[in-house]
């Protein structure tokens, strides 16, 4: 069990994890099997391969403070929201890592050159659109000016407030809030998630890795469920694309302890391992780690066969405790959208033949959300 408890240090520490292998325990085969035993119709194809642009999208946003607390925004240049203000964000590109992604974006939006720091927050709608939102500091360069005016924007400024400008989008608005949060911590009155940087990692599926921890009465240790099936690891299941990542998780979450959930919660990312491949490749996949605490005490929560329980040294148990505090992880925004059946969607994309990844890549993520 050394492997695990060794992952469990570098998931702590935002590094990626030592495995011979990808491992997959619930695959969209296994997931399509299980609901049509039920007598459900299955809408997902078995078979999924993500591919940049064509059905996953991942989007990088960057929430830069100056020494005031003023934030970098960029006036939009497309058609459909000229003139509108946002933060420096866009699609990451073939070939890119997050942190690339995102210092080009600020550097074509804004002409600021930044240095990126820390994963602040990851939000999913569906289970095929992504948004990584970065902070960090600016180094240098100009800021852009209207007489720079280029197809990427119109201009940049820094803004204190932003009720004075018209935004293209609502949804940076608990960005901004938390970036300041961030900036703004005092580490010995409320102490924060260490820095936490994306992992260059490629892979082929799109992969939620459970670390799910729950504390043994007898003795008050804490404890992570491992997989065991074939080597020991720690639980993954593929990301259902036409779904939530609540969803997802759910129903593996099912698949492991039964219809009687025990009590849980999703605490945030430990980890989020991206690179997306060249045009040629077929690398545009991404491992998130997800800390899921459970509220029962490890002899009330039985478990299905191939699943066990390992039992962390004490200080490591404590350490993994602590990042469930208030503030101590990066959290996870899951995004409810609006369906096709609902008047926004129907006169956005009136003939329905886009899929969720194009309505989400030509208009903002509050344009399909319910109630943020």
């Amino acid at each position: 069990m050394d492997s695990i408890e060794g992952n469990i240090r570098l998931l702590l520490q935002g590094k990626e994890v030592e495995e011979s292998q990808d491992f997959c325990d619930f695959t969209l085969q296994d997931q399509n099997e299980v609901t049509a035993a039920k007598g459900v119709a299955v809408s997902t194809p078995g078979e999924f391969t993500p591919e940049l642009r064509e059905n996953v999208c991942f989007i990088v946003a960057a929430v830069l403070l100056n020494s005031e607390g003023h934030v970098l925004m960029m006036q939009e240049a497309k058609s459909s929201c000229a003139g509108k203000w946002y933060l420096p964000a866009g699609r990451m590109e073939a070939g890119e890592t997050i942190v690339e992604a995102a210092k080009r974006e600020v550097l074509e939006e804004t002409g600021m050159e930044a240095e990126i720091t820390t994963l602040l927050m990851v939000e999913s709608a569906a289970g095929s659109w992504f948004r990584f939102v970065v902070t960090g500091n600016v180094l240098g360069g100009t800021l852009k000016t209207p007489a720079c005016a280029d197809k990427e924007s119109l201009q940049a400024k820094w803004v204190d407030n932003l009720g004075e400008l018209s935004l293209r989008g609502n949804d940076i608005y608990p960005l901004i809030h938390r970036a300041k949060q961030y900036w703004e911590r005092q580490e010995d009155v409320e102490p924060w998630h260490p820095a936490l940087m994306p992992v260059d990692k490629p892979h082929t599926k799109l992969l939620l890795r459970l670390v799910i921890a729950i504390r043994k009465r007898v003795n008050n240790r804490v404890c992570v469920l491992t997989s065991d099936k074939t080597a020991t690891h720690l639980p993954v299941t593929e990301i259902n694309p036409v779904r939530s990542l609540h969803s997802t998780l759910r129903k593996y979450m099912t698949e492991i302890f039964g219809s009687d959930l025990p009590p849980h919660r999703p605490q945030g990312i430990l980890s989020t391992e991206l690179m997306t491949s060249n045009p040629s490749g077929t690398h545009d996949g991404a491992c998130l780690t997800l800390l899921v605490p459970i509220r029962k005490a490890l002899e009330e929560v039985p478990l299905i066969d191939k699943y066990s329980w390992v039992e962390l040294p004490k200080q490591l148990g404590e350490e993994l405790l602590n990042r469930m505090a208030k503030n101590m992880i990066v959290p996870l925004n899951v995004i409810r959208l609006l369906n096709n059946h609902d008047s926004a969607f129907r006169a956005a994309v009136p003939t329905r033949q886009l899929s969720i990844v194009d309505v989400l890549t030509r208009y903002t993520i509050s344009d399909f959300c319910v109630a943020v």
